[in-house]
């Protein structure tokens, strides 16, 4: 039989102070993030003149880290009674990793290796962050205002998205890209000070033991169940197609289409709007024509991003493509992930939420994985635009099959899909 979640906090009002802060602690590091998510790859071209295989690594070791420690670090953070402190300290770390990369710039000791380095020790840091992140907001939000703290996140983080690329292009029109890395760790000094006001209940002990019982014979039954899944499926292959464009991306901007990194910030953060588009109206979609069609419509859309983008040229043409490219792979993706990822959720029993969920999340950082070290090897063997058009043709041949399936099923959530044995639905 599947349980619910027994509400753990009991507050009176939504969103009170103590949500405000993590909320806003969140929001902050979210928007330094996202101006380092373009300043970073253009430091590596622009400054230090990467290839395409260092590119590859520079990608791989900005995931691999937090990957890899993903699952370790959600079994440890279940043990824990107080997270915060923990969460105070790893921001401050964060902002010491970030400021590092002016100041060796600063001193003439920037290149590529000492870069690499520093990316692959910030995604570790993150992936212990983001174990102990969601138990925290679990603590601090009463049960029944859970998806409303979650939708108030992810929106932040699209604003994030859409503000963070857009600064950081502007600010390196009169900045050398370095420099402009210190935003990122001032934001990271200020959401540990944000987090500072954020308090939270101990765990009860008898509840972190029987979270922790088990762990591997579960996870092992959950990995199963979820590799069986279609829509998960349908995700790991969208994250291998848009990983073979990450790598090469901005090289693609630079290189084929002479974009300057103003122009290249602004049209990053178009991505960030079809992000926003996607979170928005997913919800009336579902409610409207039933989580298949749904599915089945984002894959779409996911699918027509790239199929412009191989046959672009420098001028009009190219910026267009870019343009369709970032408003359509974000907002299918959003409508995707959405979908698949709820379904998911009310499927799993009580107390597999953060497995679950991890090993979601792990199965796309293994696509994304693969799709960078293909990204890689192709562009060193064949081009930039070759590459990009390997990676549409991968979309058009493993994900459009899948579009006319779910259009026609009209599967709808079933809430034992996670059971053994027992698969229905994406």
């Amino acid at each position: 039989m599947i349980t619910t979640r027994l509400e753990e906090n009991v507050a009176e009002g939504f969103p009170d102070r103590g949500f405000r802060a993590y909320w806003s602690a969140i929001g902050v590091s979210q928007f330094g993030t996202a101006v380092s998510m373009v300043t970073v790859p253009l430091i590596a071209v622009l400054t230090i003149g990467a290839t395409p295989g260092q590119m590859t690594w520079l990608v791989v070791l900005e995931l691999a880290p937090a990957m890899l420690v993903g699952i370790p670090a959600a079994a440890w953070s279940d043990t824990l009674h107080r997270r915060v402190p923990l969460l105070v300290g790893l921001n401050v770390v964060q902002a010491v990793i970030m400021g590092t990369i002016p100041l060796l710039w600063w001193l003439g000791l920037l290149t590529y290796a000492p870069l690499l380095a520093l990316v692959a020790l910030s995604s570790l840091v993150r992936g212990f962050q983001s174990a102990l992140s969601s138990p925290v907001l679990v603590q601090i939000v009463p049960g029944e205002h859970l998806v409303d703290a979650n939708g108030k996140t992810n929106a932040t983080r699209s604003v994030a998205d859409v503000g963070g690329p857009a600064v950081g292009g502007a600010l390196m029109a009169v900045l050398a890209a370095p420099l402009v890395i210190l935003a990122d760790a001032l934001s990271f000094l200020l959401s540990a000070a944000l987090l500072t006001r954020v308090r939270t209940p101990p765990a009860p002990a008898r509840a972190t033991q029987e979270r922790t019982r088990g762990t591997f014979g579960e996870v092992v039954r959950l990995a199963r169940a979820l590799g069986q899944r279609s829509g998960v499926q349908a995700l790991v292959a969208l994250t291998i197609a848009q990983g073979i464009m990450q790598p090469i991306l901005a090289l693609f901007l630079v290189r084929e289409l002479h974009l300057g990194p103003t122009s290249i910030g602004l049209l990053l953060s178009l991505g960030a709007v079809g992000g926003i588009g996607g979170g928005l109206l997913v919800g009336r979609v579902i409610g409207r024509h039933g989580p298949g069609r749904t599915l089945a419509l984002g894959t779409l859309v996911s699918v027509c991003s790239l199929l412009a983008l191989p046959f672009s040229a420098p001028g009009l043409s190219g910026a267009a493509a870019v343009v369709l490219f970032e408003l359509a792979s974000s907002l299918g993706g959003t409508v995707m992930v959405a979908t698949v990822f709820g379904t998911l959720q009310s499927a799993v029993r009580d107390g597999e939420v953060a497995k679950v969920m991890a090993l979601a999340g792990t199965f796309l950082q293994v696509g994304g994985l693969a799709g960078s070290f293909a990204g890689g090897v192709l562009a060193t063997v064949f081009g930039l635009r070759a590459t990009t058009a390997v990676a549409a043709a991968l979309m058009l041949v493993l994900l459009l099959p899948q579009v006319v399936r779910w259009y026609a099923a009209r599967w709808e959530i079933d809430a034992v899909s996670l059971r053994p044995h027992s698969e229905v639905g994406p």
